[in-house]
């Protein structure tokens, strides 16, 4: 951690040059990461990333530098360049810093350094032995382990003063199944904001041979047909559909600058009203929560939508004051090296009284999409292309054989309004969500819903 009087002094430099607000994020984190194929060690890492990032707002623009020299010299410099680059105003002075105590809700128990790399080889080993034994059609399994230590500390012109730390670890596996020239893959990944205590509870086996168990059944599965019909996501990852088609188009960074379809629609009805959607940073433990966010403002649970009603955006100090909104705690950046924009945290669509049974018996065919893939996203437009990893033909009222090859395709804020049934018990499922400010932890969720038709591509 940098002196409290240098930090004074970077943050002074900007506001004497004319500027509205300055802001100093200093991070310290430790890696460590370890990576099987078929139970052989692939690659073990682990290092330390330090630096400072300076963040200046004058007026409607933002102005950022950073650097990994924290030596006073390199600093002043850091502040007096960056400071060139603000419009001259009347000149102001930082407040008294005033040190805010966050509770840490997420204290791990066993952090980064403190592992055991012979616990961690062992748990991926018998999770690679796990999947190549469900079936000789799996021939490469890659499991990996990932756990981060983030101190960071925040300081702005107007007093504020905070630390948080941050410990998340994760488990993924990777299992192909290789059959007649076809290959079919099935992946899980979870994680928490715990330390290696997260890794040693979890039954890893299971995970790896459901990922065996999907990949095998891919493999064996013929086409999806193509054309339009009644969709049945499925919880957790099923949500990924809500955070990429909507979520970002909520995040108020697209709002302000008019390029999200929901900009300006506050109060109005723009989805079902079965739907009510949800951005909770508060959930203890979640991979995608924080104490703090990276402007130092306490994470909130957000309701963005209910009952099909919008009612909220995420935001931070300086979108959220240009679309006049308080900040709800959702300023995040990947890194020291990048300014922070609002982002999403642990988003989901929350639960609603239609029993699982009846969602399924209400189809006559259809689709059901057990786990979701990645696909594109256009923010402006909410459309979306979106691979399905493991899929089932819905035959009366019933779920039949599996088929391979899906995907959804519509627009965001198309298919909220078509979402007819939903279950009660969200689950959330763990990913990493790029965009400006770089690739951040996030969680993405739902109970099963039912979307009354959309477009699936497939083989007509």
């Amino acid at each position: 951690m940098t002196d409290k009087k240098i930090i004074t002094e970077i943050l002074e430099i900007p506001l004497e040059a004319g500027a509205d607000f300055s802001e100093v994020f200093i991070e310290h984190r430790n890696n460590v990461s370890v990576s099987l194929l078929n139970g052989r060690t692939q690659s073990a890492a682990s290092g330390i990333d330090s630096g400072l990032g300076l963040r200046i707002i004058n007026g409607d623009m933002v102005i950022y530098s950073y650097t990994n020299d924290l030596s006073e010299k390199s600093l002043i410099r850091l502040a007096k360049e960056t400071a060139q680059a603000v419009s001259f105003n009347e000149k102001s002075h930082i407040k008294p810093f005033v040190n805010r105590d966050i509770e840490n809700r997420h204290k791990a128990l066993i952090l980064p350094f403190g592992i055991s790399k012979t616990a961690v080889y062992d748990k991926l080993k018998s999770g690679c032995n796990a999947a190549l034994g469900y079936d000789k059609s799996i021939t490469e399994v890659t499991a990996g382990f990932a756990s981060y230590e983030q101190d960071v500390f925040i300081y702005n012109s107007e007093g504020l003063e905070t630390r948080d730390k941050r410990v998340r670890t994760r488990l993924t596996v990777n299992a192909a199944a290789d059959g007649g020239g076809e290959k079919q893959t099935g992946y899980f990944g979870p994680g928490a904001m715990k330390g290696f205590e997260f890794a040693e509870d979890f039954d890893f086996d299971s995970l790896c041979r459901r990922a065996a168990e999907s990949a095998v059944k891919m493999l064996r599965a013929g086409y999806a047909p193509g054309g339009r019909f009644p969709v049945v996501i499925d919880g957790g990852f099923g949500g990924v559909l809500f955070h990429e088609a909507c979520g970002h188009g909520l995040e108020a960074v697209a709002v302000a600058k008019d390029t999200s379809v929901f900009a300006g629609k506050l109060g109005k009805m723009i989805a079902s009203p079965k739907v009510t959607a949800i951005d909770d940073g508060t959930i203890p433990f979640s991979w995608g929560s924080l104490n703090i966010d990276d402007e130092g403002e306490k994470t909130s649970r957000n309701v963005l939508i209910e009952k099909g009603v919008l009612k909220n955006y995420m935001t931070d100090r300086f979108y959220g004051k240009k679309l006049g909104l308080k900040s709800t705690g959702a300023c995040r950046r990947q890194s020291y090296m990048l300014a922070p924009v609002p982002r999403m945290t642990n988003t989901y669509i929350a639960g609603g009284s239609d029993s699982r049974d009846d969602i399924i018996s209400s189809v006559d065919f259809g689709i059901y999409c057990k786990n979701m893939g990645g696909g594109s996203v256009s923010p402006a437009t909410g459309e979306f292309n979106f691979a399905v990893n493991e899929a089932y033909i819905i035959r009366n009222g019933r779920i039949a054989e599996p088929v391979r090859g899906a995907s959804l395709i519509g627009r965001g804020d198309e298919i909220i309004k078509n979402i007819e049934m939903v279950s009660p018990g969200e689950s959330l499922a763990c990913g990493m969500c790029g965009a400006s400010s770089g690739s951040i932890p996030v969680c993405v969720g739902q109970p099963m819903i039912k979307v009354s038709e959309m477009t699936v591509g497939g083989k007509a």
